[in-house]
């Protein structure tokens, strides 16, 4: 029991030398998060359609 209050101790300790992120910062990277998702999203469907009309063009007629 001792070395699982010893665990929590240290983890306390540890946890207060951690450079927190501003809530400005976390909106910040999670809206860049959200738009590098966004334009890898339309990328990849661009290129479904763009093969799937190539299919369904020249190898499906």
């Amino acid at each position: 029991m001792n070395k699982i209050a010893q665990f929590f101790k240290e983890a306390k300790v540890e946890l207060m030398k951690v450079n927190w992120p501003t809530k400005k910062e976390t909106i910040n990277y999670t809206m860049v998060v959200i738009g590098i998702s966004l334009g890898t999203a339309i990328f990849l469907g661009g290129l479904d359609y763009f093969f799937e009309f190539i299919l369904k063009t020249f190898i499906i007629k």
